[in-house]
């Protein structure tokens, strides 16, 4: 079986290979040309010495008496001794010896070439004579008439170059060393690091995880963003491009530039966790948790989940609508044993014709309100919203009045009446408690209209509370608005979810004063152009 190596073994074999190579090719280029230098010097200064013997006067001076070798032997030895060559040697034009560094081969004939310098001309070669191997320069020495009267040869043996060359390459070998420990060493340090990263797994496994773990991001239904710590998106899952409704390649791009809302881009780039906050987007409920991810002490950014919570949330407000329905019921049938108690009493002390003046007055006030609420609004739905928050409001002491030109026909509804209950019920919700908030100083009073006007759709509420300042309007319909104590810890949601249904219908949300000193909130959803019965004006 194949042993498994890790990338961080890999990658150690790899660079190790590789400042091998490095460092041997960069010795042997070196070496390499140490060795030319020191061959090409060693020339320089044979030529040098060659030349300079044979252009000595006295060594022509010399030739001229009876036994030239007594005098060019000890100036031979003196210019070698100077010089540091290993040989200078004095001949004739036959290669006759007049000197040489061992005497007992003076008169013996020169080992080597001579053709070049008997024609006049200064050479060098490298050739094999009584002192082994050795670079040599052979100069002519001329006479009085430029004819060829003797050769000089001075020499550096090989042996006398290589140690030269070997002093040259000790320093070289040592950096060599150097530059090898400190390659290999820097290999294993890259090499640790990578395998404490990658924990030790081999790259076909990793590659496999890589492919596993994209398939996992990209199919999972939570919407899934990873944010880098300089607030940059680095993951984004399909998921998570629907639900924030993101086109394009979103990497690499600031959560700043996403067109997120700015609580929910400051949730994305929080330093701290986040659980299951709820954010209001344009389409969507959306409950976000934000993990910081923090790596050997260093934070690295957030992991971001993303849970669609809009069905949820939808079926959450029809809850609460049922029990406002049930709340109203209970109300009403709480009212009615109180007056049937009231109408037993009188008969039970034989008051016959109060009891029936009171039942009657009774039932006049009650069908009343039902009369104008259906007659105005014949839209079942929303004819039932208002007839439940009227039995609330009457609970809480509250007046909740329709105003004269409040008219709808259920053919006139081309929207969907989760959202006009959603509208609507969140927007009374807020008036009644904004009236009960301010009835110490005047009686609460809410006031709905509900009507065509010209080609929109018209629904206000305008209660008699507090109102609203105008620098606090722009941030009414955001997540956890709410004037109450306790805002941020969920309340305020509902007003967000009305400007998220106004918003999906296309229409817009004025708040003014209202008549009765408190805020009135107008909105507007556009109608299209076939609703069946549409006319302009007033309505």
């Amino acid at each position: 079986m194949t042993p498994r190596w890790s990338l961080a073994r890999q990658l150690l074999l790899l660079q190790l290979v590789l400042v091998v190579l490095l460092v041997g090719a960069g010795a042997t280029l070196a070496y390499l040309d140490a060795a030319r230098a020191t061959d090409e010097k060693a020339r320089e200064e044979v030529v040098s010495v060659a030349a300079t013997v044979a252009d000595s006067p006295s060594v022509r001076a010399a030739l001229e008496t009876a036994d030239p070798a007594a005098r060019l032997q000890p100036f031979a030895e003196r210019v070698r001794a100077d010089t540091e060559v290993d040989f200078v040697t004095i001949m004739r034009p036959d290669g006759i010896r007049y000197t040489h560094p061992t005497p007992e081969r003076i008169g013996q004939r020169f080992l080597g070439n001579t053709g070049p310098a008997l024609r006049g001309r200064l050479f060098t070669e490298t050739y094999t004579g009584t002192l082994g191997p050795s670079v040599r320069a052979v100069a002519p020495v001329f006479g009085a008439d430029r004819e060829v009267v003797a050769l000089v040869a001075a020499g550096i043996t090989v042996d006398a170059l290589t140690a030269e060359l070997d002093k040259r390459l000790r320093p070289l070998f040592a950096v060599a060393a150097g530059v090898f420990a400190v390659g290999a060493g820097g290999s294993y340090l890259v090499s640790a690091r990578l395998r404490r990263q990658t924990r030790g797994v081999a790259p076909a496994e990793l590659s496999g995880m890589f492919e596993y773990y994209q398939a996992i991001l990209h199919s999972v239904r939570e919407g899934l963003v990873l944010v880098g710590r300089d607030g940059r998106v680095v993951l984004c899952n399909d998921a998570a491009r629907e639900l924030l409704a993101l086109t394009g390649d979103v990497r690499d791009v600031p959560v700043a530039e996403l067109g997120l809302s700015g609580e929910l881009a400051a949730t994305f780039t929080a330093t701290e966790p986040r659980t299951d906050e709820l954010h209001v987007t344009d389409t969507r409920v959306l409950l976000v948790n934000t993990a910081p991810v923090r790596s050997e002490g260093r934070a690295r950014g957030n992991v971001v989940t993303l849970r669609d919570h809009t069905e949820l949330q939808s079926l959450t407000g029809e809850l609460d609508t049922v029990r406002g329905f049930a709340e109203s019921l209970r109300s009403q049938a709480h009212e009615s044993a109180n007056r049937l108690h009231a109408v037993v009493s009188l008969l039970e002390l034989g008051k016959v014709e109060q009891a029936v003046r009171f039942a009657t007055a009774e039932l006049e006030t009650a069908q009343q309100l039902t009369d104008q609420v259906v007659g105005a609004v014949s839209e079942p739905v929303l004819a039932a919203v208002l007839l439940g928050k009227s039995a609330e409001a009457a609970e809480r002491g509250v007046e909740l009045v329709l105003t004269d030109d409040t008219a709808l026909r259920d053919t006139e509804v081309p929207f969907d009446t989760r959202d006009l209950v959603t509208i609507l019920g969140n927007l009374v919700d807020n008036a009644l408690d904004a009236a009960v908030e301010a009835a110490a100083g005047r009686p609460p009073t809410v006031t709905v209209t509900v009507r065509i006007d010209g080609s929109a759709l018209l629904l206000r509420v305008a209660d008699s509370g507090p109102g609203v300042a105008p620098e606090l309007v722009p941030e009414i319909f955001r997540r956890g608005w709410s004037t109450k104590p306790g805002g941020e810890g969920g309340r305020g949601l509902g007003l967000a979810l009305a400007g998220q249904a106004v918003r999906r219908n296309g229409g817009t949300v004025d708040v003014a004063g209202g008549p009765d000193g408190g805020a009135a909130f107008t909105v507007r959803l556009p109608l299209p152009a076939t609703v069946p019965g549409r006319r302009d004006g007033s309505g």
